[in-house]
């Protein structure tokens, strides 16, 4: 599994959710969530769940999802020996705002720094 985990560009990955008008960005949050529930050893946080919960929910999970994500990237931190900082209410501050993408970035740029 940590073949499987891989550093993104942030970039390329804004670039590609826009301009596939978001289904590149379902694949993003299908992935990191795969990945930080990897990085944090906690096999429940999944992306398959994430996404079928968000469907079920009309996106309302997601929020949920956000806020949870900032507590496994700290776990993950951790687990690899750095100081960690839960930046959950961070992201679903700015996901509130109707900025998700800015939260997926920040998100990524906390597991870039730990591959």
């Amino acid at each position: 599994m940590i073949d499987l985990i891989q550093e993104r560009n942030i970039g390329l990955a804004i670039i590609f959710t826009i301009i596939t008008c978001g289904l590149y960005g379902i694949y993003w949050v299908y992935s990191l969530t795969n990945e930080v529930g990897y990085l944090s050893d906690d096999p429940s946080f999944t992306g398959g769940k994430v996404i079928l919960f968000s469907i079920i929910t009309c996106g309302i999970y997601t929020l949920f999802w956000y806020y949870q994500l900032g507590g496994q990237i700290a776990r993950a931190q951790q687990n690899k020996g750095y100081p960690s900082k839960d930046d959950g209410a961070l992201l679903l501050v700015v996901a509130l705002l109707s900025f998700g993408i800015i939260s997926m970035a920040i998100a990524q740029s906390n597991v870039n720094r730990l591959v």
